[in-house]
């Protein structure tokens, strides 16, 4: 009995998928009118955003402090090296990539900070008011690079951690992001005897790691920031708005 029946159950399910995929050329109509409202509204939100963040006024123009010069093509770059200097008669290259302190912090930890972000006036937010520094300094013919990761404010420039890598290691980007393996990357910077921690700041500073850079990497960031908010309007709007096969 049941193996006669299991043709006629399958005959049934076949007729049951044929019949659910099969819409009517109603319902087909009605969902492409309603996808093609959607990406209307949606079009048009992002064409208003895309012009009201077109007039905001960028900050004033600034520039590094000497002798640190701007790496070509940065601003076009996802990461890297924002400014170059070399230092000393050993012909040390420094090179500092920057970031928002608030990407790499937990999402609560700026949160007094961010409450006083401004508006849609053109003016900085607050959470470009802490920077996160990464600071390679290299010597001609060496294999590896002394490398530091450092808070940056206004008034101050502090060191989160410092290690010796490869210079062939991988993005600090990426580094920051993982856990464990690799290379050997000393002690967290607060377990160091006060000595040498105060050693190291002098180290940076005097190669000129310090508050001087924060007005210029400042307002690098917002020109940055924006020139990617004004691309991510152009892109979405265009894969949205191209025909579809």
């Amino acid at each position: 009995m049941l193996r006669s029946a299991a043709p006629t159950a399958a005959a049934l399910c076949r007729r049951a998928t044929s019949t659910s995929t099969s819409p009517s050329p109603t319902a087909a109509a009605t969902a492409a009118a309603s996808s093609s409202a959607v990406n209307s509204i949606l079009l048009r939100s992002l064409k208003e955003h895309y012009v009201e963040v077109s007039k905001m006024a960028p900050p004033p123009k600034t520039s590094p402090p000497k002798p640190f010069t701007i790496v070509k093509g940065s601003l076009d770059q996802a990461s890297g090296p924002v400014l170059r200097r070399e230092y000393g008669d050993a012909g040390e290259e420094i090179s500092i990539s920057v970031a928002r302190l608030a990407n790499i912090l937990p999402p609560d930890a700026d949160a007094d900070s961010d409450s006083d972000a401004a508006g849609g006036d053109g003016s900085m937010s607050a959470s470009i008011s802490q920077l996160l520094l990464h600071v390679d300094i290299s010597k001609p013919g060496a294999g590896k690079s002394l490398q530091f990761l450092c808070g940056l404010y206004p008034d101050a420039v502090g060191i989160h951690s410092v290690c010796l890598r490869s210079k062939d290691a991988e993005s600090w980007e990426g580094n920051m992001a993982s856990k464990g393996g690799g290379e050997y990357r000393g002690r967290i910077f607060q377990e160091l005897d006060e000595k040498v921690r105060d050693a190291l700041h002098h180290y940076i500073e005097a190669r000129g790691i310090n508050e001087k850079l924060f007005p210029f990497l400042q307002a690098w960031l917002y020109v940055k920031d924006h020139r990617n908010l004004i691309r991510w309007f152009k892109s979405v709007g265009t894969f949205i708005s191209e025909p579809k096969p």
